[in-house]
């Protein structure tokens, strides 16, 4: 029987809590359950690459303010920080259509289970994405549902539909194949993702 490192146990734990509290679609709470569900089955520890781009120093800056927040997703940053130090940031892959002049230098994506992570999974993806200030990140889409938990308040958008603003702590749902993109304002952004893969 494959055994999960306690540090990461320790994350998935306190991520379920604030995910599956905060998720008020149905849609969401529904994929959420069914990504927690299979997450109860360890996979292989991945024997993955750690590193950060420049970008990164922006996480430190989040988490000097992360005293204001409410008390489950203080403890799920704490569990975060923990884990941060092995994996390995990198830059989006691929079509970067309508991203900002300044997003090359300015994002850094990483996986914690999933396709180059902690674990190697292919039923679960779960990451993060980084967003530096003033930044828009480009239209994309995926087969898989997702749901974003926001940690920095940002701008989401589906389709070409009117940009919604998300607050710190809420979630925002992508069905599947739809065209989704984020935005940052004068503070980085940060939030966590997890697909139904």
């Amino acid at each position: 029987m494959v055994e999960r490192d306690e540090s990461l146990q320790d994350f998935l734990n306190a991520a379920k809590t604030a995910y599956l509290s905060r998720a008020t679609e149905p849609a969401s709470a529904g994929s959420l359950n069914k990504i927690f569900a299979t997450l109860e089955t360890p996979a292989p520890h991945a024997n993955a690459t750690s590193g950060r781009l420049p970008v990164c120093h922006y996480l430190d800056e989040i988490a000097a303010h992360t005293n204001s927040f409410p008390a489950d997703l203080q403890f799920m940053m704490k569990k975060f920080r923990a884990i941060e130090p092995a994996l390995h940031w990198r830059p989006r892959q691929g079509d970067c259509t309508g991203a900002s002049e300044n997003f090359s230098e300015n994002h850094a994506n990483t996986m914690i289970l999933g396709p180059g992570g902690l674990e190697e999974r292919k039923d679960v993806w779960l990451g993060v994405s980084l967003v530096g200030p003033n930044v828009r990140y480009p239209d994309h889409r995926h087969p898989p549902e997702e749901t974003y938990l926001v940690i920095s308040p940002g701008e989401f958008r589906q389709k070409q539909q009117e940009w919604v603003y998300v607050k710190k702590g809420e979630t925002f749902y992508n069905p599947p194949n739809i065209v989704h993109a984020m935005r940052s304002f004068d503070l980085p952004l940060l939030v966590f993702w997890a697909l139904n893969a």
